[in-house]
């Protein structure tokens, strides 16, 4: 799959259906963000809503051409009353997952989210079984900060997560590196 063309858009309505495959087929969200049934119909309501864009979270498509992939999200974390930082997230299908689409898709959100907020941190967890997805977080630039022990719960056991981060000068200084 080539990578050059995968690009963030807005969702749409007709992609809520891709969207929501990930609440209702198992197959989809497996092996690592399977969690259950659960309010298959919530980010339907949430798009009438606000188009799956606030202050404090959302939601693009990850796409190549026509085709839907999958899509990121980010949330806001109040760190003190008056700074906050992004987590940040990816959800495949999985005939786009081993490709590329991932690291490219988080790269692409890093640099939207700094260039168009303040924030100094971006952050993002992941199962600790889930070595693809360390991978594609360090390609980008992360950096491992830890494991958080026992912070998941899934097919009936409790999972350790790996958190990682990337800071705005980071991101500058690979930049500088690459000019170099």
């Amino acid at each position: 799959m080539n990578v050059e063309h995968v690009t963030l858009r807005p969702v749409a309505e007709d992609d809520l259906p891709v969207i929501e495959r990930f609440l209702t087929e198992p197959q989809s969200s497996a092996p690592f963000q399977w969690f259950g049934w659960w309010d298959t119909r919530r980010w339907r309501r949430q798009w009438a809503e606000n188009g799956l864009l606030t202050d404090d979270t959302g939601q693009l498509m990850v796409v190549r051409d026509d085709e839907r992939l999958g899509f990121v999200s980010w949330r806001k974390i109040a760190a003190t009353r008056t700074t906050h930082y992004w987590n940040m997230g990816i959800a495949l299908l999985p005939e786009a997952r081993g490709k590329g689409v991932g690291t490219e898709a988080q790269r692409q959100l890093v640099r939207y989210l700094f260039a168009h907020t303040t924030v100094v941190r971006i952050e993002a967890d992941t199962d600790s079984e889930n070595i693809a997805e360390q991978r594609a977080l360090e390609k980008v630039g992360f950096t491992r900060e830890g494991v958080l022990r026992s912070v998941v719960f899934r097919d009936g056991r409790w999972r350790d997560g790996v958190r990682y981060s990337i800071l705005r000068d980071d991101i500058d200084a690979d930049a500088d590196a690459s000019r170099g």
